[in-house]
C-alpha cells in the first residue's frame, strides 16, 4: 500500500509545554509534537512521527504551525481531524488537514515564516495577557525601533543575533520585512523571513527593545551585523511574547 503524506496546520498555546519538539520517550506529554504523535498513533493504530516546520521553544505559541506525517491509512482526513481535536487538550487545535505531494516536507519546503512579538506597554501588565505578551513598563520609542529594524531587512549573516553554537551550518538568512506597530496598549514586532537561527527572533526583539529604551542607538545594529558579535546585541526577549504566526509554501 502506498504511503500518504498528510499536512496539518496547527494552533497552540505553548504555556504549559516544554516546546514543540519531543525530547526522549519520557517527555512525550511535555511537548506539542509528542502529544499530537501519541494521539495520531492511537487513532491510526500505527506509529506516527510528525515533522514540524519550526521548533518553537518552551512557552512560545503558534497561530499557524505546519507539520506533516506519512501514513498508510485510508481513513477520511476530516475524521482524523475530528478525532484529533477530540483527543487533544484545549490548548492544541488542528485547524486544517490535507493530503500533499509525497515530496512535501514541512520544514524544507517552506518559503518563509512570520513571527510576531507582543509587548504589553501599559504601566501594570494585563492579568489576562500575561501568558501571551512581554510586559515592559515605560515608554518605548517606536520610531527609533523601526529605524533600527530597517538595518536588519535583507540578506545578512545573523550570527550576532543567535544563540547557535559554532558549527558548520550557515548563519546567513534573509529578512523580507520587519515592522514595529502599536495596537492599543501593545507594541507588535512583526518579522518575516526565509528562516531563523536559534533564538534569533527573541534576540532581535530584545535588541529592538533596548533601542526603544534609548540604551542603544539604531545604527549600532549595523555594527552587530558587521562584527557578528553576540555580546553587542541586546538580551534574549522573554519567551511568552513570541508567536509563530504563519508559514508560507
Amino acid at each position: 500500500m502506498l504511503s500518504r503524506n498528510i499536512k496539518m496546520t496547527i494552533m497552540y498555546d505553548g504555556s504549559g509545554y516544554s516546546g514543540w519538539q519531543r525530547l526522549g520517550k519520557k517527555a512525550v506529554k511535555e511537548s506539542i509534537q509528542g502529544c499530537i504523535e501519541e494521539s495520531l498513533s492511537s487513532i491510526l493504530n500505527e506509529k506516527v512521527k510528525i515533522i514540524g516546520a519550526s521548533r518553537t521553544d518552551q512557552g512560545v505559541h503558534a497561530y499557524g504551525m505546519a507539520a506533516n506525517f506519512h501514513t498508510k491509512t485510508m481513513i477520511d482526513l476530516e475524521e482524523i481531524k475530528k478525532e484529533l481535536n477530540g483527543n487533544l487538550k484545549d490548548d492544541i487545535r488542528i485547524l486544517k488537514i490535507e493530503e500533499v505531494n509525497n515530496n512535501f516536507h514541512s520544514r524544507y519546503s517552506a518559503r518563509c515564516k512570520t513571527y510576531i512579538y507582543k509587548i504589553d506597554n501599559r504601566d501594570k501588565g494585563s492579568v489576562f495577557h500575561r501568558k501571551y505578551t512581554h510586559h515592559h513598563q515605560g515608554q518605548l520609542d517606536i520610531k527609533n525601533m523601526q529605524t533600527a529594524a530597517n538595518y536588519l531587512i535583507g540578506k545578512h549573516d545573523f550570527k550576532g543575533f543567535s544563540s547557535q553554537m559554532n558549527d558548520n551550518r550557515t548563519t546567513i538568512r534573509e529578512i523580507y520585512s520587519l515592522t514595529i506597530s502599536r495596537e492599543g496598549q501593545n507594541i507588535i514586532i512583526t518579522i518575516k523571513g526565509n528562516g531563523f537561527l536559534y533564538n534569533m527572533v527573541r534576540i532581535i526583539s530584545g535588541t529592538l527593545i533596548e533601542v526603544g529604551e534609548g540604551k542603544m542607538k539604531p545604527k549600532e545594529i549595523r555594527k552587530i551585523l558587521d562584527t557578528k558579535d553576540r555580546s553587542l546585541a541586546g538580551p534574549k526577549a522573554e519567551f511568552q511574547g513570541l508567536t509563530l504566526k504563519e508559514i508560507e509554501y
